[in-house]
């Protein structure tokens, strides 16, 4: 059982902090991501796991055994990286073997926790080729399998898809979970990519400046954001200012954009500034349904296959973005009016800055 407990971790690069003071606890056989933009520390915090960049001040424990004192072979961790670090001289086989050499693992087992590693990545019987004759996703198994083949305690990728191109990588993140989940291996994940963190993680925790800004799960996460930079960072999401108004004991008005909105529960007192989050997904076209609903006008609108993105304005000018079904029937034109409908639940206020 390999739970993982990270208390006030801290690092600096002369004057920039970037890793300040987190804490997180990760349970046994999780699959946990770090999220953020570039420069948020999120690749640092996991070096610092992995052993290849020192604690400053802090404590990484590994179950109720501090590991942040020993040195990276002794972590018990396997690591896969963005860029493969495949040795090109080296066949398939010797490369996944490098770490077991490394250990001093007896020459007789060598070759059959190879085969086994090969075997649980998909690509058994390719230990005699030499790298240049695989593709990138293929490569990219056998990072995977020298990472499995030393049996570690905790599984770290730093960004292992970044490389790949759009289909191979949605493919790949479902190899990566699913092998994840039968080995019930504990395991962090690093990446920007918003949607293979969506899509992969039993919980995100968002990053921003070397701090957490939020920790849960991806429904939680993606549907009540904690801070206005959740919200946008995770997904696309309409910021629109506004001032809150009276509440009703029920909803609070809001007026935004030329318009008013109407927002479940009291967000702030009468005459605050607010920023208002709407994805995309949570205004629809209005039918005859009851329900708010707020007037626009189509400014664009992109066919993208299953889903069709209409860019819409409203009263003030304020552009925003609208999902729906790529099979729903829409005829409208730039310029013409569009009503929009909306549940004030999915409406989420946050102070404005």
């Amino acid at each position: 059982m390999t739970a993982i407990r990270i208390e006030q971790l801290t690092r600096t690069f002369g004057a920039v902090r970037a890793v300040d003071n987190i804490s997180l606890g990760i349970a046994h056989g999780e699959l946990f991501t770090l999220l953020g933009p570039s420069g948020c520390g999120k690749t640092t915090l996991l070096r610092m796991i992995a052993g290849f960049v020192e604690v400053e001040s802090g404590s990484i424990s590994f179950g109720d055994r501090r590991i942040d004192n020993l040195p990276a072979h002794r972590r018990d961790t396997g690591m896969v990286f963005q860029n493969y670090a495949i040795f090109p001289n080296h066949t398939v086989a010797e490369n996944v073997a490098y770490g077991l050499k490394a250990r001093k693992v007896p020459a007789a087992d060598i070759k059959s926790r190879v085969d086994k590693a090969l075997e649980r990545v998909r690509l058994a019987g390719y230990g005699p080729r030499s790298p240049h004759q695989l593709s990138g996703g293929q490569l990219q198994r056998v990072a995977i399998a020298r990472a499995l083949v030393i049996e570690p305690a905790v599984l770290l990728f730093d960004e292992p898809l970044s490389n790949l191109d759009a289909q191979l990588r949605t493919e790949m993140r479902i190899e990566i979970r699913q092998l994840q989940q039968a080995l019930g291996l504990t395991a962090i994940y690093v990446t920007h990519d918003q949607e293979e963190a969506l899509a992969i993680s039993d919980r995100i925790a968002v990053l921003r400046q070397g701090k957490v800004e939020q920790v849960d799960t991806p429904e939680r996460i993606y549907r009540m954001p904690q801070t206005a930079f959740v919200a946008e960072f995770l997904g696309s999401t309409n910021m629109v200012p506004g001032v809150a108004k009276a509440f009703d004991g029920r909803n609070t008005q809001v007026a935004a954009a030329g318009t008013e909105f109407t927002v479940r529960g009291e967000i702030a007192s009468p005459g605050a500034p607010v920023l208002l989050s709407l994805r995309p997904e949570a205004l629809r076209l209005a039918d005859g349904t009851d329900g708010p609903r707020v007037q626009a006008r189509l400014a664009l609108r992109e066919f993208l296959g299953p889903v069709q993105r209409l860019h819409a304005t409203l009263p003030d000018g304020t552009r925003i973005r609208v999902s729906a079904l790529g099979g729903a029937a829409f005829d409208a034109v730039p310029g013409a009016p569009l009503v929009l409908a909306y549940d004030p639940a999915q409406i989420i206020a946050f102070p404005a800055p």
